[in-house]
Parts: structure tokens; C-alpha cells; sequence
């Protein structure tokens, strides 16, 4: 007989004092839970992302070099041919995006996801382009048209992305996005 799964009951609106053995250690060592804006620029800028695209960067983790963002493609365009080392998940916000190399097209609150060892040409032929957020994990390597290796980016290459571009611009580094 299969088990019926529901939610657990709660009709609380006030917080509740869970007794956790480690409360003490997590306050010490966990950099602690946060909110991003996303949809401003207040806590995260669209930094220029070649000629016609954008990251809002939105969080860098070194422990685990995981960084997510928003891939803004302003308008019919290529993110070059790509080799993953880590996993991607990735949820089209706008627009519509596929891959060359597939023949599925994500459309807006559809879920794209990506395992090591894939190597794939991100396009976008919507007339307004398309904004992806992603959770990727890993080095992403970058090869030109010929499958020549040209640079790997990771989640050093994205906090010097964004480091950069703060301080070029007078814009403060956001310490909310590193965890």
C-alpha cells in the first residue's frame, strides 16, 4: 500500500524555538542566511558580459566554487561553445534559449539542467533575448569555433568579474553575495 505524503501541519506565524544541539556552533561558523534583490540593482549590478549580454552576479561560494547569477542575452545571440566540469541548473526567466547540440528549447519557468562533461553552444533567438538564473558549480572551459581551448572561467573568474566592475564603476562589493 502506497503512503500518502503530505506537508506537515502548521498554522504558526511567529518563529519557533527548534532545540538544535549545535545552535551555538552554527551562529559561530555559518555565514547565515540572506536575501538578494534580484529584479534592482541594489544589491547586485548587470555587469557587461561581451557585447550583447550581462551577469547580475547574486552569490560566490569558495568553499564549493558554486556561484549563481543571471544571464542576460539582450537579444538574438551565442554564449560560445562551452566544456562543464560541474553541474548547472539553470531556470529560463525570460525569453526562450536552447543549445545547439540539443533539440529542446527552454521557455520561461522551464527547468534546464546540465551534468559534468558536456559540451554545448548556449543560443537565444527570441527578438528580446532571454535571462537565465543559474546555480553552476565547477570550471566552465570556453573553446573558439575551431575547438581551440581559449579560458576557463570558475568562481574566482566571476568575483574578479564582479569585483572589477564595482570598482571601476564607484559601485561598493556587495559582502552579502559571498557565502
Amino acid at each position: 500500500m502506497a503512503t500518502k505524503l503530505t506537508a506537515p501541519p502548521s498554522d504558526t506565524k511567529e518563529i519557533v524555538d527548534v532545540p538544535w544541539a549545535y545552535r551555538d556552533t552554527v551562529a559561530r561558523l555559518s555565514p547565515g542566511g540572506r536575501y538578494i534583490d534580484a529584479e534592482t540593482d541594489v544589491d547586485s549590478p548587470w555587469v557587461p558580459f561581451g557585447e550583447s549580454a550581462a551577469i547580475k552576479h547574486l552569490s560566490f561560494d569558495v568553499r564549493t566554487n558554486t556561484y549563481s547569477n543571471i544571464l542576460w542575452m539582450k537579444g538574438p545571440g551565442t554564449i560560445g561553445t562551452h566544456l562543464h566540469r560541474g553541474t548547472v541548473t539553470m531556470v529560463t526567466l525570460t525569453g526562450s534559449v536552447r543549445y545547439l547540440e540539443y533539440d529542446w528549447v527552454g521557455t520561461p519557468g522551464g527547468l534546464i539542467l546540465e551534468t559534468p562533461g558536456e559540451a554545448h553552444t548556449l543560443v537565444t533567438e527570441h527578438p528580446e533575448g532571454c535571462k537565465l538564473f543559474g546555480q553552476m558549480n565547477g570550471p566552465i572551459e570556453f573553446y573558439d569555433a575551431q575547438g581551440i581551448y581559449m579560458d576557463t572561467v570558475d568562481v574566482w573568474w566571476f568575483i574578479e568579474h564582479y569585483e572589477n566592475y564595482c570598482r571601476e564603476n564607484n559601485i561598493p562589493i556587495n559582502q552579502k553575495l559571498y557565502l
